[in-house]
């Protein structure tokens, strides 16, 4: 059986990251990047298509486990009939090659611990030759290179196309592995020193945690989502993957299975105001500027994605040796919905970058000019259909949350030019646009019999993204049309008080809105905006039940994935999800950060 997708926890560098079980076993490794071919790929597949699993011989899942305050250093403790144990997980920061370190000690009695891994390259495909080297086991195949060694040494040896060790340890005894990725065509990298990384490591995180300005209620709750948001950072370039994972399942034996390893617009404003209230101007600017680099070029050519690096192209292909997530076909990589049209990413892109001046983040020289030609081309192409924020494969509409987007986009341009009139721009021309948008939005995006904005023109369907209106201040919070959308967003897309995206009489429709078949689980970041809008249109006390509920959702070590299922009673999608943290983050900012927290 697999374990649940909450009973997985995440441990990384910086550019790349694993999953841990609460059994021991590390069954998702993508080397050397977030979007690297995985070389354990068990979490969609099985033990043969890659893992390294080191727990005491005949132990199940563990007794217990914790990140180490306020780090990513991740404990996992067996209590047996022997004695207890413990394994440490980190990745340190990488020096240059990137290093998987794995401390067993031994706590009580006297307790015998196997390590059993099998290295699987290109996602659990390619069984390397393995060889001996200095007291390393190395594995090759094409170009990967692992080197794996033991600090004491203990013996291995191969069986079954994986490789053993077994060895016992007593009270305060340690037995530390470290897995080494490296080109095959390249020398070894350097040694790292395990117990002076796993040292660094937690001082390091500490230290960075440290920062956090936010000081009320639920504190750890905000440390640990932003310690993830930072963990899913792809350092060398700033950018935030959406998750670490790739086809991890909407729905159980479902097709609704997408790769998250990449890097989205629409998460750009909320990422970059969580970050910046919590007192990360670093990561902050980072983000910014990698956002500047992404959309860099002709406006025509604005992805609703990129690459780590700001990459373009995503081929979306599918792995048919995986069996996927509990049989949970196809498994993914790559993402066509790069190719999408979504009107909303001219707003998220025009908000980010006037949060970023209005915070005090230095401008770039070419900022303004590429967000006036953004603006030109925006006026051309905001009447038009388009997918939509959930990139929907179902035909093109006009969706309400775009073109609200669209008035986002005018309406920080006219902003930026009255707070600084030394700037040049189409002031008139900006003004006359954002209130054409905003008349034919409440024209056309509103059901006055229903007192609801509505998901698209002339639709009945309800979509979780109009939570968003107040927050953009497309209207004010106590306007009825607000309140009636958040009102009847509550009565019709909840889900045992947790929200869907869209409306549920899709579930049962092969030609739904989205264009597929199956259903999925509330999601979780729509659930936060309800707690958001319900805290906006005064009703305080329910938006903070509704906060804590949702934190009752993270599993024993913090994380969330994308959706849940209340029936199940499981987290299901792309784990952990970077937009369901900064939905966390942005929440208790909102209700307990400051006076006007109420």
């Amino acid at each position: 059986m697999h374990p649940r997708i909450e009973d997985y926890a995440l441990i990384g560098d910086h550019q790349t990251a694993a999953l841990v079980s609460n059994r021991g076993s590390i069954d998702w490794l993508c080397l050397p990047r977030f979007d690297s071919a995985a070389c354990f790929a068990a979490l969609l597949g099985t033990e043969e298509n890659g893992h390294w699993r080191i727990a005491p011989t005949g132990a199940g899942t563990c007794t217990r486990r914790a990140y180490r305050k306020d780090t990513l250093v991740l404990d996992t403790e067996w209590e047996t009939d022997d004695g207890a144990v413990r394994v440490t997980d980190l990745m340190p920061q990488r020096d240059r090659a990137p290093d998987v370190v794995r401390v067993v000690e031994g706590l009580a009695g006297r307790v015998t611990v196997r390590s059993t891994i099998r290295l699987r390259f290109d996602y659990g495909s390619a069984v390397p030759w393995m060889r001996r080297s200095d007291g390393h086991r190395v594995a090759v195949a094409g170009p990967d290179a692992v080197w794996l060694r033991s600090e004491p040494e203990v013996r291995t040896w191969s069986e079954d196309r994986a490789t053993y060790a077994e060895f016992t340890v007593e009270p305060g005894e340690k037995v530390a592995f470290v897995l080494t990725w490296h080109p095959s065509h390249e020398p070894r990298p350097r040694l790292v020193d395990p117990y002076e990384s796993l040292r660094t490591s937690v001082h390091d995180w500490r230290s960075w945690a440290a920062h956090c300005r936010y000081d009320g209620p639920y504190r750890d709750e905000v440390v640990r989502s932003l310690i993830t948001l930072k963990a899913l950072t792809y350092e060398p370039t700033g950018g935030i993957v959406a998750a670490a994972t790739t086809s991890l399942p909407e729905e159980i034996g479902g097709v609704r299975n997408w790769d998250y390893r990449h890097c989205w617009l629409r998460d750009s404003t909320l990422t970059l105001g969580a970050l910046l209230a919590c007192g990360y101007q670093q990561e902050a600017e980072a983000w910014r500027d990698w956002l500047l680099r992404a959309v860099a070029g002709d406006p025509a050519d604005l992805r609703i994605m990129y690459g780590l690096a700001s990459e373009r192209r995503l081929p979306e292909y599918e792995l048919p040796w995986l069996t996927g997530y509990e049989n949970s076909r196809p498994v993914r990589i790559g993402n066509d919905a790069i190719q999408q049209r979504q009107l909303d990413v001219y707003g998220e892109v025009m908000d980010s970058l006037s949060l970023s001046r209005s915070s005090g983040l230095p401008a770039k020289p070419q900022m303004w000019r590429m967000q006036c030609t953004l603006m030109e081309y925006l006026r051309s192409v905001w009447r038009e259909p388009d997918e939509g924020l959930w990139e929907v494969r179902g035909p093109r509409r006009h969706f309400t949350h775009s073109k609200v987007m669209s008035w986002a986009a005018a309406d920080r341009a006219v902003r930026t030019l009255e707070d600084d009139p030394e700037l040049s721009g189409d002031l008139d021309g900006w003004r006359a646009l954002r209130d054409e948008i905003h008349r034919e939005v409440c024209a056309r995006g509103y059901d006055a019999e229903r007192n609801t904005f509505t998901q698209s023109y002339g639709s009945r369907e309800l979509d979780a993204s109009l939570l968003l209106i107040p927050r953009m201040g497309f209207l004010p919070p106590d306007d009825p049309r607000v309140v009636g959308t958040v009102d009847a967003i509550r009565e019709e897309l909840c889900h045992d008080g947790f929200v869907r995206r869209y409306s549920a009489d899709h579930l049962t429709s092969t030609a739904s809105v989205d264009g597929l078949p199956g259903s999925e689980g509330t999601f979780l970041v729509c659930s936060f905006w309800l707690a958001d809008a319900l805290h906006l249109t005064g009703r305080t006390k329910e938006a903070r039940e509704l906060f804590e509920r949702l934190l009752g959702l993270t599993n024993d070590v913090g994380l969330l994935a994308e959706e849940y299922d209340p029936v199940a009673g499981r987290q299901l999608g792309n784990f952990p999800q970077a937009f369901s943290h900064v939905g966390l983050v942005g929440t208790a900012l909102a209700l307990f950060d400051g006076d006007e927290a109420g």
